[in-house]
């Protein structure tokens, strides 16, 4: 683990979806990064419990979604961390990999709702933050209030390659090619042909 440059994209994988894969391929290519793990979460603290599908299915689908891709690391960290904030697991990250570099990933709608995440401005002062555009979400995540608060350590994009190495506060944004693929219209198009199937 010592020196080695690895991005962090945490979340449900409720399925894991092509998106997710894009994602990770840009870090990997544009931040000069090791390895992207796949942060599976036992449970999203904002999104309801409802609908989803258990950690080991999501784990299966992230697995799927990522073979053939031997930097990309599918984990279920956060389960055997017993954490349940972003700031609780990179807390323990830092602590457990200190000779790690970390940089947090996440799409551009994440952006805009970051203020709602548990401790949200201390995720800015653990480690760098790289954001990918998503569809539809640009001008909200540029004008959104934590783009706002840290505007002055945004670091351009050309400059990409060493933002793992940043001291944080240090973000980038990522104006990159769009995926149209999503985990809500995944979960969607099965419960239809789910109910079709039972017809």
């Amino acid at each position: 683990m010592a020196g080695l440059r690895i991005g962090v994209l945490g979340g449900s994988f409720n399925p894991a979806h092509e998106g997710h894969l894009h994602i990770s391929k840009l870090a990997l290519k544009r931040l000069g990064l090791d390895q992207v793990w796949w942060m599976v979460s036992p449970q999203n603290p904002l999104k309801p419990a409802d609908g989803m599908a258990p950690q080991p299915e999501r784990m299966a689908s992230a697995r799927a979604v990522s073979a053939g891709n031997p930097r990309i690391v599918v984990t279920d960290i956060e389960t055997r961390l017993n954490t349940r904030y972003t700031t609780d697991t990179l807390d323990a990250l830092l602590a457990t990999f200190p000779r790690a570099h970390f940089i947090w990933l996440m799409g551009a709608d994440n952006l805009e709702q970051i203020p709602r995440w548990e401790r949200w401005a201390d995720i800015f002062h653990m480690v760098p933050i790289a954001v990918f555009d998503r569809a539809t979400y640009s001008y909200r995540a540029l004008a959104s209030k934590a783009a706002h608060r840290f505007r002055r350590c945004r670091v351009a994009d050309r400059g990409a390659a060493g933002a793992v190495m940043r001291r944080p506060p240090a973000w980038v944004y990522f104006h990159t090619p769009l995926h149209p693929a999503s985990s809500t219209e995944l979960r969607a198009k099965r419960k239809a042909a789910d109910e079709a199937r039972r017809r």
